[in-house]
């Protein structure tokens, strides 16, 4: 499903192009990059550094415009940031001088509406932060800091979250603990949810479809469907379905299997 009728996709990519303007000239980051995303399914996008993962991403939340192309929400185009649309991002961007409680309730305050505490405790307790609510982040560590992050996205009930490599920082036990609860929030209550990492293995255990980009002009190069039934054990993962398919899309990334579009530096009209 990379790229089909965008009227049976929940998010749908089409021709995205990202030209950024730098100093020595454009600079391609997107080239014609199309694929949809089915309602409460979980896609992983992986690639080389700098390919453009987390500019993809931007687009789809609506905080970076394109140079081209669109990024449809139930096939109605998506012109800056949406309420129906949550992010998680690298860091947890947590306000020092408010504790978790303020934290959450920041965003409700931006759109002047009332927090569902019912909710918000639901998911306090789904991840472990009961008792928490008036920590400031300098008391909390740093998987704490983003399972906070994780519950101020969700507490607007958004149809569609983003997460921009929310766990890259985070040490590999915390980091397979995070990806569990992952997991264990998505079957509690399933969203559609796409997942920007670096680690394949995570990009596997998440995910429902994996999507290769391409190095630089970053365009959909491969995707893989990920066979294995949910929920997952962290035994699966020792198998040898998983090494071979590990195998094959870090050959994709890494083994020069995934060729570039058209020279990084070429203008787009």
């Amino acid at each position: 499903m990379s790229a089909g009728d965008p009227r049976t996709a929940k998010l749908s990519v089409r021709d995205a192009t990202k030209v950024y303007q730098t100093a020595s000239g454009g600079l391609l980051a997107l080239d014609g990059c199309s694929l949809d995303v089915r309602a409460n399914e979980v896609v992983s996008i992986v690639g080389p550094s700098g390919c453009g993962k987390t500019t993809l991403l931007w687009s789809m939340s609506g905080l970076h415009g394109l140079t081209r192309g669109e990024i449809l929400l139930d096939g109605q185009r998506i012109t800056g940031p949406h309420p129906d649309i949550g992010i998680v991002f690298q860091e947890a961007n947590l306000l020092p001088w408010r504790n978790l409680d303020a934290n959450i309730n920041f965003p409700f305050e931006i759109k002047g509406t009332t927090p569902d505490r019912a909710w918000i405790n639901h998911l306090l307790h789904r991840v472990g932060l009961d008792g928490f609510g008036g920590k400031f982040p300098r008391e909390l560590s740093g998987g704490m800091q983003q399972r906070a992050a994780i519950v101020r996205a969700l507490s607007l009930k958004p149809s569609v979250l983003l997460m921009d490599e929310p766990f890259g920082a985070l040490d590999s036990f915390t980091r397979d603990e995070m990806n569990r609860l992952v997991e264990e929030i998505w079957l509690d209550a399933p969203t559609t949810i796409v997942f920007i990492t670096h680690s394949i293995e995570e990009a596997i255990f998440l995910s429902d479809r994996v999507i290769v980009l391409s190095p630089r002009p970053g365009r959909v190069a491969k995707e893989y469907v990920v066979p294995f039934a949910r929920p997952r054990s962290f035994e699966i993962m020792a198998t040898k379905e998983v090494f071979d398919l590990t195998n094959a899309i870090k050959l994709d990334i890494v083994g020069g299997r995934v060729a570039r579009s058209r020279p990084v530096t070429e203008p787009v009209h």
